[in-house]
């Protein structure tokens, strides 16, 4: 721990609330909104049913133009600058998207949501590496990941209950009250945990370099690839999931409580990930979960086109929760091996890998997603294509390479 910040840092209790908050800011802005997708695109006169996949998409999109710049600004100006700047903007994007008239202002409103969420998500674990290291940082990254995991399965609870008495408008000014309540909370009661002396100055000609020294290291490249397709799958099915549910399925307002068991899976895998790793490694569960997914993809793909995109929904819940497990085991996973060889460029690393692997996942969630044609077999297909991909990639970057002096190769 840094021991400068020891007697102002708030109880341990609290510091793991205040750190769930910021991180869970990201979810609750993409998966509360989920189930008013159809009326946004009533009232907005949208023309494409799939457009309105946008709303969802399109907030990735800010989080890797975000991503690539508030790592390094968290390093020059100290955490909490930062994170004030990314909670203004996403206040910004709020109010912008809340009172938009049309469907261009609601996306360009979105857009800015994604640049200022990208500083409280990324920036909260910078601020924990200052302060713990080791186990105790571990500890306290299960502690708040634990928080962050109920979030997608209570969002769109939420979302269904504000619509249920209001309308869609007021999930942004839900927003609103939530980034305020944090934002004032972490601004009481969490010190500032870089150092002046530590800061590294902010310049564009840094970041080039590092993106380009980082670019030529074949694991890191690799593995932030993979991760971009396996995420691309994961937007894809945010993308479309209210259509299938709610439309496709009938399910109305039934469809957070199908979403929330979904998105259970996904967090119980990424719970008991701690475990299995120490066990297993992190490149052996990586392989076996991709090829696990494959399988099932390609088996499950059959059952469709035989069944005509409407397979029995409980077999639809069944694959969806068991894809998704593997998909829990391989977020951490993946994005542990692209950072592992990066050393001391770590800090600038997070910010170019996640930026990376965020459009790749934005550009193929949303060509998958847009693929919907009111059955399951457009999202199917783009799982078995990016899963079979990510095997390929991740076979060619666990390959042995020479590599930059006084990086460390990418191992378990």
């Amino acid at each position: 721990m840094n021991t400068t910040q020891t007697k102002k840092l708030p109880a341990f209790g609290e510091f793991i609330i205040i750190l769930s908050l910021l991180m869970s800011l990201t979810a609750l802005s993409i998966d509360t909104v989920l189930p008013a997708l159809s009326q946004i695109s009533r009232d907005l006169a949208v023309e494409k049913q799939n457009d309105r996949q946008l709303v969802i998409s399109i907030i990735f999109l800010g989080q890797a133009i975000g991503q690539l710049y508030f790592g390094p600004l968290s390093d020059s100006t100290g955490r909490k600058r930062a994170i004030y700047a990314g909670y203004a903007l996403f206040l910004i994007g709020s109010l912008i998207s809340g009172f938009a008239g049309s469907f261009s202002i609601m996306l360009a409103g979105r857009t800015l949501q994604g640049i200022g969420v990208s500083a409280p998500r990324g920036v909260s674990l910078a601020l924990v590496r200052d302060l713990y290291e080791g186990r105790t940082m571990a500890r306290v990254m299960s502690f708040a990941t634990m928080v962050f995991i109920l979030v997608p399965t209570i969002a769109p609870s939420l979302g269904q209950g504000i619509l249920a008495f209001t309308g869609w408008r007021a999930i942004f000014v839900f927003y609103i009250l939530f980034a305020v309540v944090s934002i004032f909370w972490f601004s009481f009661r969490m010190p500032e945990t870089l150092a002046k002396e530590d800061r590294i100055p902010f310049t564009w000609k840094r970041i080039k370099e590092s993106i380009r020294e980082i670019m030529k290291i074949r694991s890191v490249l690799g593995f932030t690839i993979a991760s971009g397709l396996i995420y691309g799958i994961f937007i894809g099915y945010l993308n479309s999931s209210q259509q299938i549910f709610q439309e496709q399925y009938g399910l109305g307002e039934l469809f957070p409580l199908y979403f929330s068991s979904i998105a259970l899976s996904l967090g119980t895998a990424a719970f008991m990930n701690s475990r299995l790793v120490m066990r297993f490694g992190m490149r052996k569960l990586v392989h076996w979960a991709l090829r696990v997914q494959t399988a099932l993809s390609g088996i499950f793909v059959l059952a469709v086109i035989i069944l005509e995109g409407q397979p029995p929904l409980w077999s639809l819940m069944v694959f969806l929760m068991m894809f998704f497990f593997c998909t829990g085991l391989l977020f951490g996973n993946i994005n542990a091996l692209a950072m592992q060889p990066l050393g001391k460029l770590a800090g600038i690393g997070s910010g170019v890998v996640g930026s990376f692997s965020t459009m790749i996942s934005m550009l193929l969630g949303t060509v998958v997603g847009r693929s919907y044609n009111g059955t399951i077999l457009p999202l199917i297909v783009g799982m078995i294509i990016l899963t079979a991909g990510s095997i390929l990639i991740v076979h060619w970057a666990t390959a042995s390479q020479h590599l930059p002096s006084g990086i460390q190769h990418a191992g378990d």
